[in-house]
């Protein structure tokens, strides 16, 4: 691909598509030309506030020469047919996550965008701070000897009135879950990116604190990967702050021990300490986390970081760092935590062999 500005559309003008208009904004050699949104009137304010086309239809965004790429902001379980028009029309693209909301349609996805020749990138952000890069780095190069013991925590807020905002909130076959799926995937994907596969999962979920939604807002579990180490795993959506507290993970070893609050490090310490690991820590914070109390909360200099890496990846040809088979790992963790929850917390093995029937579930405790 020669090294003229590339076009970018966005298809979905909801909250998350601004922080992408940001981010785009703020990359040399793109350009952001287009959007759609099902809602005219909606899309058409969005393009306004951007400068830039309206899209009334699909075929009209896919149809502009202009537009080599583009951002799916649609609902996470209306990412498949969108993607499926965009591998048609030869258009690469992005995707929020998660990357859908069951594997078989992760697949379908992955696959058809494999079979146009067209590269499908994911959004999982966290994964390009400076904080969770450092921590990886000394994870790839065995500082914290045999990894033992690991912990996630989401303890974040939601209202009701959020939940009552959007029809498709709340439900599984177009939230795809709750506290774990939308607000705790971020950390999951960030648990299995420091870690390697998970090997069995057991979890219990429900809804305890919000009502008229299928998802759970509270979920708990443990993870065994197959490296041996062991993690604790408790996200929701019904803990009350008034600033908001960090997403949290701990990761523990025979050598070394680290705490990642958000994306700050505020513990990395090791029985071989090296001089460049004191300027690696942060001080701790207990307010202030991204999107904790309120999904608008966030800066989009995470996605910036993501966008910049996919946008490479496009032009020299090369698979993007998170691909589609990465953004498949954490919907199958999660839907794994799910089926466990559904079975009043038996053991559930990985690799998945098939989806869990989430829709069944209805605004019943999960376990």
């Amino acid at each position: 691909m020669s090294q003229r500005p590339l076009g970018f559309g966005i298809w979905g003008t909801g909250m998350i598509a601004e922080f992408h208009a940001k981010a785009l904004a703020e990359i040399t050699g793109v350009k952001l030309v287009a959007a759609y949104n099902r809602s005219l009137s909606k899309g058409r304010e969005f393009a306004m506030k951007h400068g830039i086309a309206f899209a009334e239809t699909p075929e009209q965004l896919l149809a502009n020469p202009n537009v080599d790429i583009v951002c799916l902001c649609t609902p996470s379980g209306d990412h498949l047919a969108p993607a499926l028009a965009c591998a048609q029309a030869g258009k690469h693209v992005v995707v929020e996550k998660p990357l859908e909301v069951t594997l078989s349609r992760c697949d379908a996805l992955t696959a058809a965008c494999a079979q146009a020749g067209v590269t499908v990138a994911g959004i999982l952000p966290r994964r390009f701070g400076a904080g969770a890069v450092a921590l990886k780095a000394a994870i790839e190069t065995s500082r914290f000897g045999q990894l033992t013991m690991a912990g996630a925590l989401i303890p974040w807020w939601r209202t009701q009135a959020y939940y009552d905002s959007a029809a498709w909130r709340g439900t599984f076959s177009l939230d795809g879950g709750g506290a774990l799926m939308n607000q705790g995937i971020h950390t999951i994907d960030l648990l299995l990116w420091f870690l390697g596969p998970p090997k069995r999962v057991s979890a219990t979920a429900g809804l305890v604190a919000h009502g008229g939604i299928e998802v759970e807002d509270i979920a708990t579990g443990w993870i065994e990967f197959a490296n041996g180490c062991r993690a604790t795993i408790a996200g929701s959506t019904a803990c009350w702050s008034a600033t908001g507290f960090p997403a949290e993970i701990r990761i523990h070893g025979t050598s070394g021990s680290a705490v990642l609050r958000d994306d700050k490090l505020t513990a990395f310490e090791f029985e071989k300490p090296l001089p460049s690991d004191a300027p690696q820590v942060a001080t701790a914070t207990e307010g202030g986390g991204a999107g904790a109390n309120d999904p608008k909360a966030i800066g989009h200099a995470w996605h910036r970081a993501n966008l910049e890496e996919a946008i490479g990846a496009i032009r020299t040809g090369r698979q993007p760092a998170v691909n589609g088979a990465e953004g498949r790992k954490a919907v199958e963790l999660i839907l794994a935590l799910y089926q466990s929850a559904q079975k009043g917390g038996a053991p559930v093995d990985l690799p998945l062999k098939q989806d869990p029937a989430l829709s069944t579930l209805g605004t019943k405790h999960l376990s």
